[in-house]
């Protein structure tokens, strides 16, 4: 599969250009790969209006994920999030409908926020009373469409945890009421790779995003918004100017290198290397004496208090071994797994799980979340006038920013809720002191 980004910034670092524009270190290394840092010049292209090797690179990625349409981000999947609201709503808009966006409670807070400036009215999926995991079911969906008023669904799947919902009936519920199927897939970028695919593009979902960078050899920051064949065609002419909106005007060349090359990666053994680590993973994950969760074939999420430990104690004995997961909080610890988690790396993981000498269980478990009264809309409270307290004063107070959350970045209570008796319980659980309420 060609790489027209890499070849095109390889040759012009090999020209020997006098380099009078951006950025200022005009390719001199300092920190390394400066000489393959470039802007948009002459014979290069424009990301968001792409017409030449961006565009090839972007036709690649589509045809390599099933896509009518790919487009990269440079900005993670936070821009494509934003981008897939906006997208929806205009396909409401369309159809002379109001957004109405009914989505999983579990999502990101980048989610509350999009949906926050572009004035969408949220029904909230609860699945169940956790605040990272949210077991939506296809018949949850069915009872919130069947009001005729939500015009797009969004859940996140897998979740941080490495739940998995199964989006193949969720998308034949959203199709049959004529709802949108979005789906945050920062963490599965890798599924369409399985044998078969397990991506949400082939279980029915409409509008994607994947962050490459989570589990592909992409750099930090690197990501994919994806149009489905079935989807609304005219769709795939308005995700450019959907990025756009949101994004940058300086992408990062580094990043769009990276994307570039993946799709090279890709197109040859990579997916079978990705079906050997998941196979190496399932066989670790027999192994371990520890309570797991979770269904992601990538990622090992662990329950440790059974064994008498917090997520954060058993990250700080890892750690001790030089071993840093990707997160912990008092009750999971989560470790992730690509073709690039070299075979030692895995036997002294499994090592030192394994030698973690076993304690009394610990029975606390989170506070149940109650479901907090909704008093603003999230546009409301996220545009109004606001006080930051330590929590301990905010009872009875509506939240105007959704930046209480839990690791990782998924809030306790949103925008415009009242902050209640459990939503306090919950931030002294993990760790919150402060919050923005609005003023009275």
């Amino acid at each position: 599969m060609t790489t027209p980004i890499v070849d095109f910034v390889r040759r012009y670092r090999d020209s020997g250009a006098r380099r009078l524009h951006m950025p200022g270190h005009k390719g001199r290394a300092i920190l390394g790969p400066e000489a393959l840092d470039i802007t948009e010049i002459a014979g290069s292209d424009v990301l968001y209006a792409p017409c030449g090797i961006i565009r090839e690179s972007e036709e690649n990625a589509a045809r390599l994920f099933g896509a009518r349409r790919t487009v990269y981000s440079c900005e993670g999947s936070s821009l494509c999030i934003r981008a897939m609201l906006f997208l929806a709503a205009q396909t409401a808009r369309a159809q002379g409908r109001a957004p109405v966006i009914a989505a999983g409670r579990n999502a990101h807070k980048v989610f509350v926020l999009a949906a926050g400036l572009l004035e969408l009215e949220i029904r909230w999926l609860w699945g169940s009373d956790s605040v990272l995991s949210c077991p939506v079911t296809a018949g949850d969906v069915e009872a919130c469409l069947r009001s005729g008023e939500v015009t797009a669904v969004y859940l996140t799947s897998p979740d941080y945890l490495g739940n998995t919902v199964d989006l193949a009936a969720v998308a034949d519920v959203c199709h049959r009421y004529g709802a949108l199927l979005l789906v945050d897939n920062a963490h599965g970028a890798y599924l369409r790779f399985l044998a078969p695919s397990r991506h949400p593009l082939d279980l029915g979902a409409d509008l994607c995003c994947d962050s490459a960078h989570k589990t592909l050899p992409v750099l930090t920051g690197g990501a994919y918004l994806h149009l489905s064949q079935t989807a609304p065609a005219w769709l795939a002419d308005r995700m450019d100017a959907a990025m756009e909106l949101f994004a940058s005007t300086s992408p990062s060349w580094l990043i769009l290198q990276s994307l570039d090359t993946a799709n090279a990666l890709l197109a040859g053994d990579y997916p079978a290397r990705i079906r050997q680590t998941a196979a190496r993973l399932d066989k670790l994950k027999a192994r371990l004496p520890w309570d797991t969760a979770g269904d992601e074939p990538l990622k090992l999420c662990i329950r440790p208090k059974g064994r008498g430990y917090t997520g954060t104690a058993l990250a700080a004995r890892l750690e001790q071994q030089n071993i840093f997961c990707e997160f912990a909080d008092p009750d999971y610890l989560v470790l992730m797994v690509t073709p690039e988690t070299a075979e030692d790396d895995l036997a002294a993981v499994e090592c030192a799980l394994n030698n973690v000498p076993e304690r009394p269980p610990i029975g606390e478990v989170p506070p149940r979340l109650k479901r907090p009264e909704p008093v603003l809309r999230a546009h409301e409270a996220l545009f109004s006038a606001c006080e930051t307290l330590p929590v301990g004063r905010c009872l009875g107070r509506i939240l105007a920013a959704p930046t209480v959350s839990c690791p990782p970045a998924v809030p306790i209570i949103v925008c415009g809720e009242r902050i209640d008796e459990t939503a306090l319980a919950l931030f002294d659980y993990y760790g919150i002191e402060r919050c923005a309420v609005v003023k009275e």
